[in-house]
C-alpha cells in the first residue's frame, strides 16, 4: 500500500523556486533544506521559504504533478504561489489556435 506525500514549492533566497515531494512533514523538510542537509539545489541559496504545498494521497501522484510544474513558467508558479488562480488560469490558456483549429494556408 502506497503512502501519500506532500508537493511543495519553496522560494530560494535568490528569489528562484524550488519544487519537490517528502512524505515527511513540511516543517521537517523546510528545516532539512534550510540547514543545507539535503545539498543540492537549495543548498547554496539558502534561507527558503515555503510558499506553496499540497497533499497527495498517492506519492506517484505527487511526484506526477511535481514534474508538471518544474516545467511551468516562472510567472504560472508565482501564480500558484499567490493563490492567484485567475491570473493562473489566463497565463495557462493557448495563445495561438490549436493546430487543429487553424484555418488553411493557401499557397
Amino acid at each position: 500500500m502506497e503512502e501519500g506525500a506532500f508537493l511543495y514549492i519553496l522560494r530560494c533566497s535568490d528569489g528562484s523556486f524550488y519544487i519537490g515531494v517528502t512524505r515527511t512533514t513540511l516543517d521537517i523538510r523546510l528545516a532539512q533544506h534550510n540547514a543545507g542537509a539535503l545539498g543540492g539545489y537549495t543548498a547554496t541559496r539558502r534561507p527558503v521559504s515555503l510558499v506553496f504545498s499540497q497533499w497527495f494521497d498517492r506519492i506517484t501522484d505527487a511526484i506526477e504533478n511535481e514534474r508538471k510544474l518544474k516545467k511551468w513558467s516562472r510567472a504560472k508558479k508565482e501564480a500558484l504561489a499567490r493563490g492567484d488562480f485567475a491570473s493562473l488560469r489566463q497565463l495557462s490558456a493557448r495563445r495561438t489556435p490549436h493546430p487543429s483549429k487553424r484555418q488553411p494556408t493557401t499557397c
